[in-house]
């Protein structure tokens, strides 16, 4: 189940979700080891994800006994781990069988597609008003 990462919480109503201090919370935002939302104002806005990100530094720190440094270190490693396995993923799909054309997607990133599917010719619009069809082989 994916947390949702919409800022709603104000710092009072956040830090008792966690079973903590505001001032505990404000702390853990100047070291960098939760960031919240921030509203127009600046106030702090926290997500579930947020609240559930406290809760975990909270227990790395009562339960297991490392400090705040060793805790942003394990923070900052497992959303490294988390962003590697995603391109893991992504790359796995360009070695799966059959998945070995690849195209551009409207963004402009390499995509594989299914063997014998053509892909759509883009057509893109240039700033001057121009329209440029891509022609496979031309120059």
């Amino acid at each position: 189940m994916a947390l949702d990462d919409t800022p709603r919480y104000v710092i009072s109503v956040a830090a008792e979700m966690a079973g903590m201090h505001p001032q505990t919370l404000r702390q853990y935002d100047r070291l960098g080891l939760v960031s919240p939302g921030r509203t127009r104002g600046r106030g702090r806005r926290y997500s579930v994800r947020d609240i559930a990100m406290l809760r975990e530094v909270q227990r790395l720190s009562q339960d297991e006994g490392v400090n705040l440094a060793g805790i942003k270190r394990i923070l900052e490693l497992e959303s490294q781990v988390e962003r590697l396995v995603t391109q893991v993923e992504y790359l796995r799909a360009f070695i799966e069988p059959g998945r070995r054309v690849f195209t551009a997607d409207a963004r402009g990133d390499v995509v594989a597609g299914p063997r014998g599917a053509r892909p759509r010719r883009p057509v893109a619009q240039i700033e001057s008003g121009s329209v440029v069809l891509w022609r496979p082989g031309s120059r």
